[in-house]
């Protein structure tokens, strides 16, 4: 049975790394649940309560990124108040449009956002690209995200079989 829960975990942490890239998929909260499936098993015993907590901590901090990280990218592209409001509201809204909206919310957000502002085309995508900076950004830290947990999962498991 054991044996059964090691590949189960595996698996649900690689369908997480997947999901980093495919929005339908929540990717790092995937991951860590998988992580968390070890605590059914022997290798909990070789599990630290601190790493559990900082994959927690990291999962909790991808979950906020996906909101945050886009925002910080239209401020880095000199984007003003408008446009970070825009791609907040369009990140909240594109939810609602997936799997191209997750993506394409807070893009249109602060193209959006810095139209109404009153501010130029130009000005304007520049804001938005880089709230699409943002989200990539944010998709990175998804995948080392997912990548730590797994290294974490995967040490548990080979320290407990060998």
């Amino acid at each position: 049975m054991d044996i059964l829960l090691y590949i189960v975990s595996i698996v649900v942490i690689v369908v997480g790394l997947v999901g980093c890239v495919l929005p339908v998929i929540p990717g790092p909260i995937l991951a860590f649940g998988g992580y968390l499936l070890l605590l059914l098993t022997p290798a909990a015993d070789v599990m630290s309560w601190y790493a559990i907590a900082i994959a927690g901590f990291v999962t909790l901090l991808t979950i906020v990124s996906d909101f945050v990280v886009p925002v910080i990218g239209v401020k880095l592209f000199n984007g003003t108040a408008n446009g970070k409001w825009g791609s907040f509201i369009g990140g909240i809204a594109g939810l609602f449009f997936m799997p191209t909206g997750i993506i394409a919310g807070p893009f249109l957000g602060a193209l959006l956002g810095e139209l109404i502002g009153g501010n130029e085309f130009e000005f304007a995508l520049k804001s938005a690209v880089g709230s699409l900076v943002g989200f990539l950004c944010g998709t990175l830290l998804k995948i080392v995200a997912v990548i730590y947990i797994g290294f974490l999962a995967i040490t548990a498991i080979v320290e407990t079989i060998l």
